[in-house]
């Protein structure tokens, strides 16, 4: 199976984001790429464990991610 098939069978198998973002750091590894996230006033609610009754905290995000990646020898 070639490679371009390989990848087109993967993003006919994503459905959700995260999967999108997986199938794209791993495409992209190990091929010197970048990836970088920025984030404008955005807030997350973190869940301290699983279930209805959990509490959250909010994390704040503003700014920056940059994800870098490169070959090993």
């Amino acid at each position: 199976m070639s490679e371009s098939t390989m990848s087109e069978e993967a993003v006919e198998g994503t459905s959700t984001w995260p999967d999108l973002a997986v199938g794209l750091y791993d495409k992209l590894t190990g091929r010197g790429a970048e990836i970088t996230y920025q984030f404008e006033d955005m807030t997350v609610d973190v869940p301290d464990k699983v279930g209805d009754d959990a509490e959250h905290a909010r994390w704040r995000l503003d700014g920056t991610i940059s994800i870098t990646t490169s070959e090993r020898d």
